[in-house]
C-alpha cells in the first residue's frame, strides 16, 4: 500500500473511482482496463469501476471524460484511436487530445494481426495481395476502431490493392462478420484475435509492426513480406480529465508503474498479448504529442481523413 502524504492525497480516494473505456466488453482495450483496474485498486485501497462507453471511434467516451470534473474519480483508459487517429479522421471531433486530457501514465502496446477467414484462397500476405491484383475491387477489409481503420488503409494505399473498406462499431461484431465470411481480412489486436486464431476460425498472416511479436515469433513482420515503411501498434494508456490535482496524479501515476512491475501481473497481461512497461506523465505527455503527428502523417497520406 502506498502512503499517502499532503492533504489532496489524505482524503483521496476516499470512494470508488470510475474507469472509462472506449471499447465494448470483450475488446482488447477493455480487457486490459479490467486488469488494470483490479489491481490499481488494491494499490489505492479503493474499488475502480469499469464502464465501457463504446462508438464514434472512441470520441463518445473521450468526450464524457474530457466534461467530468478533475478530481481524480472519472480516469480513462485508452488507445491512440481516441488521442491519434479519430481527430484525423474526424469531422468536428469534440475536444482537443492534448489540451483536453491531463496525461498519468502510458500502460504499453498491443500488437494487431492481419488476420483473414480460413477458407480464403491464399496463406500469406504476398498470395493475398496477388488475389487483390487479380480479382480488382473484389477483396474487402473490416475494421473495429481508428487503428484496423488506419492499418487497412495504409495497406491499400501502400501496395494499391484498392479494397473496399467496411467498417464497424467495435471490433467483436467485425469478428463476428469475418469468421462468417461477410468480409475477407482485417487488422484486430491480439487480445481479441488470437482466441479466433488459435480456434482455427481464423488465419494469421503477419503482425503490424516492423519486428515480430514475442507472443507470435512464427508469424512474420510486415518488413518481412516487402512493406518497410509498414509499422502501426496500438498503445495504451491512461488520463483524466484536464486539470487534475499533480499529487493525485502521481499517486496515480505510481500505482499503475507498480502493477506494471508485478511479475504475476505482466504474466497475466503478456497472455492477451500486451506489452506493459512503466514511466512518468511527462513522458507519458510527450509521447502523446509526437503520436499524434505521427498518425496524421499516416492519415494524411493514405488519404483517410474526412472529404
Amino acid at each position: 500500500m502506498l502512503l499517502l502524504t499532503g492533504n489532496a492525497l489524505a482524503q483521496y480516494p476516499d470512494r470508488p473511482i470510475t474507469l472509462i473505456v472506449p471499447f465494448p466488453a470483450g475488446s482488447g482495450t477493455d480487457a486490459v482496463g479490467r486488469i488494470f483496474a483490479e489491481e490499481i485498486g488494491k494499490r489505492v485501497g479503493q474499488t475502480i469501476i469499469v464502464e465501457n462507453r463504446p462508438g464514434a471511434n472512441a470520441t463518445i467516451a473521450a468526450n464524457y471524460v474530457k466534461r467530468a470534473a478533475p478530481d481524480g474519480y472519472t480516469l480513462f483508459v485508452t488507445t491512440n484511436t481516441s488521442h491519434s487517429a479519430a481527430p484525423w479522421l474526424m469531422k468536428n471531433v469534440p475536444y482537443d487530445p492534448v489540451k483536453d486530457f491531463t496525461p498519468i501514465a502510458r500502460g504499453g502496446n498491443l500488437p494487431f494481426i492481419l488476420v483473414t477467414n480460413p477458407d480464403r484462397p491464399y496463406s500469406t500476405v504476398e498470395q493475398m495481395l496477388q488475389y487483390a491484383k487479380d480479382n480488382p475491387g473484389q477483396i474487402t477489409y473490416a475494421s473495429g476502431n481508428s487503428t484496423g481503420i488506419v492499418a487497412g488503409g495504409t495497406l491499400d494505399f501502400q501496395t494499391g490493392m484498392k479494397a473496399l473498406h467496411v467498417p464497424y462499431k467495435g471490433t467483436p461484431q467485425a469478428l463476428t462478420d469475418l469468421v462468417a465470411g461477410q468480409v475477407d481480412f482485417m487488422f484486430t489486436d491480439v487480445t481479441s484475435g488470437l482466441p479466433f486464431i488459435n480456434s482455427g476460425r481464423l488465419k494469421a498472416l503477419a503482425v503490424s509492426t516492423a519486428k515480430r511479436s514475442a507472443l507470435l515469433p512464427d508469424l512474420p513482420a510486415m518488413e518481412e513480406v516487402g512493406l518497410s515503411d509498414f509499422d502501426i501498434t496500438s498503445w495504451n494508456g491512461f488520463f483524466g480529465p484536464a486539470g487534475m490535482d499533480p499529487e493525485r496524479v502521481q499517486l496515480l501515476n505510481r500505482s499503475i508503474n507498480e502493477v506494471i512491475q508485478d511479475d504475476a501481473v505482466r504474466q497475466r497481461l503478456a497472455q492477451l498479448g500486451f506489452d506493459a512497461f512503466s514511466g512518468p506523465p511527462e513522458e507519458f505527455a510527450q509521447f502523446v504529442q509526437e503520436q499524434y503527428t505521427l498518425w496524421g502523417k499516416l492519415i494524411t497520406d493514405a488519404k483517410l481523413g474526412p472529404q
